[in-house]
């Protein structure tokens, strides 16, 4: 039986719209397509969950239409929600423009995710088998930053605690951050993330940095790279680049958040960290062959696919593990 992911992060719907460009200042654009999804943290959830590990959701949903849309999305996955929802506001939303050569820009609007306190995550409550992850995002709202922190902190130390700063991270109150960062035991970020924290250079001294001065407790940090893969490095000094997958991306939305997901997941039963970051990496890329946000692929099509590749020895020591 896996262990049960516990996600106090944010979870918003998206509106996607599909151009060949963006627009120029003062112009207009007609999409080629549209969809309403559940997008934020569903995206890093659904990665989690098709791959073997059962997810609970610990943040806070609205009481309008779009706090409707993400329950009946997290029901489909099999995903509760820990919560009550809120009683003032609904759930937030945000713009996502998806253009030819597959990149994504996005504009968001708060809502009730934006919002926590001490009281209302009371319901949240964490076992010793529990994994928790929280993201940048949360941490960037006025309303729930410091309650979010403060529960953190209190966490058991035996918590396995994921944390991912987010491309919001700059909006992050640095003492806010470097709370949250001295609690983490496994950060995700990407390359831009991790020198906003460590400063700039090459990444493997960038991780060391990370280790060294920002997460003391942590096992390890894994930047990441897109198209290219990863960089893992654990505590113990030992690193390694871990290589991507050559694909044809139609839709890099919520890759990171897939990334993340499927880490965890292969973490959480067991597979060694640079191994796990292979899964990751393939379910990575596996996502962007797919539109929308929450197209994380499954663990039986990662497997498959790490089958059929040429670095095909991680999918047979994956599979022994998950």
């Amino acid at each position: 039986m896996s262990r049960r992911l516990v996600h106090i992060g944010s979870a918003v719907v998206d509106y996607v719209y599909r151009i060949d460009a963006l627009p120029a200042p003062g112009t207009e654009k007609t999409a080629s397509s549209f969809a309403q999804v559940a997008g934020g943290g569903f995206n890093m959830m659904v990665a989690a969950s098709r791959t073997g590990m059962k997810v609970v959701f610990g943040g806070q949903l609205g009481s309008g239409p779009n706090g409707d849309f993400l329950r009946a999305a997290f029901a489909a996955e099999g995903i509760a929600t820990l919560t009550h929802p809120s009683p003032l506001m609904d759930s937030g939303n945000c713009v996502a423009m998806i253009s030819g050569d597959a990149e994504r820009t996005f504009v968001s609007w708060p809502g009730a995710e934006s919002v926590l306190s001490l009281g209302m995550m009371a319901a949240v409550r964490v076992a010793p088998d529990d994994w928790v992850f929280a993201s940048g995002y949360t941490l960037s709202y006025v309303g729930s930053r410091d309650a979010l922190a403060d529960w953190i902190e209190a966490l058991p130390a035996e918590i396995p605690f994921v944390f991912d700063p987010t491309p919001v991270i700059s909006e992050i109150p640095r003492a806010i951050l470097d709370r949250v960062l001295a609690r983490t035991n496994w950060l995700s970020c990407n390359t831009t993330e991790a020198g906003e924290i460590a400063g700039p250079g090459a990444v493997g001294a960038i991780a060391a940095r990370l280790l060294s001065n920002h997460c003391p407790t942590a096992e390890a940090v894994i930047i990441r790279a897109g198209a290219e893969g990863c960089f893992v490095r654990l505590a113990d000094g030992t690193a390694q680049a871990v290589p991507g997958f050559k694909v044809a991306a139609v839709d890099t939305n919520g890759a990171g958040d897939t990334h993340i997901g499927a880490f965890v997941s292969a973490l959480s039963r067991g597979v060694p960290p640079f191994e796990a970051a292979s899964y990751a990496n393939a379910a990575a890329a596996l996502s962007v062959t797919r539109h929308g946000g929450s197209s994380a692929p499954t663990d039986e099509e990662i497997q498959t696919f790490l089958s059929h590749d040429d670095r095909s020895v991680h999918g047979r020591k994956q599979k022994a593990h998950l």
